[in-house]
């Protein structure tokens, strides 16, 4: 059967999610449309034609998932989704490692619905059924819901990671109060196990706790190295919310590293620092880092937390599959 249509050209009228990205349902059949000669095609030229054949911008191509910046970008990872769906219902297959062709099912749905076809049609193939029901069954075995990847939007995953940064914060602000509330003694020896746990102690360096009655301003110590030639000083102040560390603070900080002949040093408080304090700080070097910034560190770093719980999400890693053992 001849399809009587030609095949949308234009990106921008495809179906698209709150970001203008194209849906993963949408490159459905444009995927078929690259493949439809037959011939066999690597998951990475048929992501390259089908951009080419859509004219898809570079600027919705660099478009990043928020909390992961590094990642390959949304619309090429919903290519993979697109060529799931085409999979379960027997409309490509994989010949090789990373290899994909189009089925005489592919031609003939590509044939029948054009531009048209969606993900329900391909649910209703007799291969996408089988797939479902097996998955049934793992599913009634481990207790799941049954609620497919692909079929989580982008804005449901998005609230997922929502979510677990909410709950982050709210672990966050525990933890300041705690910290608040703990020995000035205490609070100084945590920010220098901190600090180590950041690696600034280097590999063979050592850290430690200055004596109280005779700091000098100085509340802890950091060699990085045996010798002591690369040395970090450490003032930690335990303050409430509102008590903001001001200039004169971190004037003093300062004559302090210069008594010691230091040019490097951080600056802890549980509070927050002036405007003033902050200009000073920048000009003479030293670090500053406030309550907030304190404990997000402090969950980056699990120092004073632990893990309650971890959740692997699987997916198949395709650039394995791309290379010959």
């Amino acid at each position: 059967m001849e399809r009587l249509d030609k095949m949308n050209r234009n990106w921008q009228k495809l179906k698209q999610s709150a970001n203008g990205i194209p849906t993963n349902e949408s490159l459905i059949p444009y995927i078929l449309e690259i493949l439809k000669d037959g011939k066999e095609m690597k998951n990475r030229v048929i992501r390259e034609k089908v951009i080419i054949f859509l004219q898809i911008p570079d600027r919705i191509l660099e478009i990043k998932y928020p909390n992961y910046p590094e990642s390959e970008g949304v619309l090429l990872n919903r290519f993979s989704f697109a060529l799931s769906n085409l999979y379960k219902a027997n409309a490509i297959e994989r010949p090789k490692r990373g290899i994909y062709k189009i089925t005489e099912i592919g031609k003939s749905l590509l044939n029948q619905y054009g531009d048209g076809l969606t993900k329900k049609i391909l649910e209703e193939q007799p291969a996408f059924k089988k797939y479902m029901e097996e998955l049934a069954i793992r599913n009634e075995r481990t207790g799941s819901t049954g609620l497919l990847l692909e079929d989580m939007q982008e804005d449901v995953m998005l609230e997922v990671e929502n979510r677990i940064n909410n709950r982050k914060n709210e672990v966050a602000i525990e933890l300041l109060e705690k910290v608040r509330q703990v020995e000035p003694t205490f609070f100084e020896n945590l920010v220098v196990k901190l600090l180590i746990a950041m690696g600034y102690s280097g590999k063979n360096g050592e850290a430690k706790v200055t004596t109280r009655t005779n700091d000098g301003g100085i509340d802890g110590i950091i060699n990085q190295d045996p010798l002591g030639t690369s040395t970090v000083y450490i003032q930690a102040k335990r303050y409430q919310e509102g008590n903001k560390v001001g200039r004169p603070n971190i004037q003093a900080f300062y004559g302090a590293l210069a008594s010691v002949n230091a040019d490097r040093g951080v600056f802890i408080t549980t509070s927050s620092f002036s405007k003033g304090a902050v200009e000073f700080a920048k000009n003479q070097g030293i670090v500053l880092i406030d309550g907030i910034k304190l404990t997000d560190l402090m969950l980056q770093y699990e120092v004073g937390v632990e893990v309650a719980k971890i959740y692997k999400l699987f997916r198949i890693d395709n650039d394995y599959f791309d290379n010959d053992i």
